[in-house]
Formats: structure tokens, C-alpha cells, sequence
């Protein structure tokens, strides 16, 4: 499964973006996909993922929505009322099975990221 991130950039605070993740090499259907994010020097973090549910971080609940267009092997991560502290690299992930799980370590295929800044 090949992953490419798109739809990164500059935005001001209390503004919105929406990140895409196009799929290739295989249906992604039976796969958790997932958002992960890195700042500088900080260790990657999760955002997010999705199954048959959605499960998000505290620190973004309510301001993040996850989606999947299966037949398009296309994820989305909207993001609304971004803060400075959401400034990172954010990265798509996938891993087989329908259990969410929020470490990194268990998702096996990775996207390159797309950075995200947001300024105050």
C-alpha cells in the first residue's frame, strides 16, 4: 500500500484545512487508517484514526473529523480551529485489521507527511 499526503499548508489561527491520503496498491477496505503528527523535536503523536469508528486525541476532539471514501481509496483528516500547537508534519498511516490502535508502531504502511503550519 503506497500513501501520498496532500493538502498541507499555512493557515491563521481559528482557520481551517482538510489533508487528503490517496491509497494505492490495494483496496484499503479492511485496513484502520490513521493520522499521526510530528512537530519539531517532539516524538509523532496521534491524531486520529478510523475503522468501522473514529477515535480521536483529546487534544483534538471536537475540532478534527476523520473520514474514508472507500470506493475513491481516499482518507480525510478536516481540521477546524487550528491552533499554533497543531503546527506539525502530519503524517497518514494504515494498518490491516479493524482494531484502532493510537501507537505508531503498529500501523505498517506510512505516507511521506505534509506539513501543517499554523501561525498565531
Amino acid at each position: 500500500v503506497q500513501l501520498v499526503e496532500s493538502g498541507g499548508g499555512l493557515v491563521q489561527a481559528g482557520g481551517s484545512l482538510r489533508l487528503s491520503c490517496a491509497a494505492s496498491g490495494r483496496t484499503f477496505i479492511g485496513y484502520t487508517m490513521g493520522w499521526f503528527r510530528q512537530a519539531p523535536g517532539k516524538a509523532r503523536e496521534f491524531v486520529g484514526a478510523i475503522s468501522w469508528r473514529a477515535d480521536y486525541a483529546d487534544s483534538v476532539k471536537g475540532r478534527f473529523t476523520i473520514s474514508r471514501d472507500n470506493a475513491k481509496n481516499t482518507l480525510y483528516l478536516q481540521m477546524n480551529t487550528l491552533k499554533p500547537e497543531d503546527t506539525a508534519v502530519y503524517y497518514c498511516a494504515a494498518k490491516v485489521g479493524s482494531p484502532i490502535v493510537r501507537t505508531a508502531e503498529a500501523y505498517e504502511y506510512w505516507g511521506q507527511g505534509t506539513q501543517v503550519t499554523v501561525s498565531s
